[in-house]
């Protein structure tokens, strides 16, 4: 009887494992195809994508599920159209959502992504009803015991438009167009680094924490979902 327990609680930590890893490899998928989509599919010529990879690689993701995420961000895949949408709305406490959308069936992720934002406190908006709300911007973040003030210096010399200190890490905002060059710079010093290019909000809506609470689920809720290729929102909380 206890071999049989035993067995059981080893089947269930493996399940729980197996379904951690397969969320993981499904964020991972995601990034490696924005990526792609954005910048090509060519690691070489895309930092964003080269970064993507190598965190999927790190996780052991196999080759053949990253080759399949670049080819569907570039549109390689055979038999198979995806097309990207941008759908738009408000999450609890009134805050901008923006979902970008990767799909080959809009006719059933529009009602799936609209039932989901109306079960969980939000609701669909319309077209440029809240994108207006946010820019496309390059996203670097590096601990800060990675760099010294010299290294600020330089990337600040690279174009860089915003330098943010958060205690732990610095988050580094470029323009779409410089993010390769200061990606580069951090290659080049065999520096560890996150990076990406995102839509960043102009501004934010600060709510207190259960409201906040509610919105996280929501946009929890809405990454899981399979087209869901990235969400931005103005959260802030207070």
């Amino acid at each position: 009887m206890s071999g049989h327990s035993k067995w059981s609680t080893i089947k269930r930590k493996k399940g729980a494992a197996d379904a951690k890893r397969g969320i993981a490899f499904t964020r991972l998928s995601k990034d490696i195809t924005l990526a792609a989509r954005e910048l090509g599919g060519n690691p070489d010529m895309n930092p964003a994508l080269r970064l993507a990879v190598k965190k999927a690689k790190s996780a052991n993701m196999p080759v053949s599920n990253i080759d399949r995420a670049i080819k569907k961000g570039t549109g390689d895949l055979p038999g198979v159209t995806y097309e990207d949408y941008i759908y738009e709305g408000y999450g609890p406490g009134g805050i901008a959502i923006l979902i970008e959308i990767l799909t080959d069936n809009k006719n059933r992720t529009l009602p799936e992504i609209r039932s989901l934002m109306t079960k969980n406190g939000g609701n669909l908006g319309e077209s440029g009803c809240v994108s207006w709300i946010f820019h496309k911007k390059g996203i670097i973040t590096i601990d800060n015991h990675l760099i010294n003030e010299d290294d600020i210096l330089e990337v600040f010399d690279l174009g860089v438009e915003d330098v943010i200190n958060e205690e732990k890490y610095y988050e580094i905002i470029t323009t779409p167009e410089t993010f390769s060059k200061v990606s580069n710079f951090f290659e080049n010093k065999n520096l560890s680094f996150d990076g990406k290019i995102s839509l960043v909000p102009q501004n934010t809506v600060k709510i207190d924490a259960s409201v906040g609470d509610k919105a996280l689920k929501l946009i929890n809720i809405l990454e899981d979902h399979e087209d869901v290729q990235n969400i931005h929102s103005n959260l802030e909380i207070q």
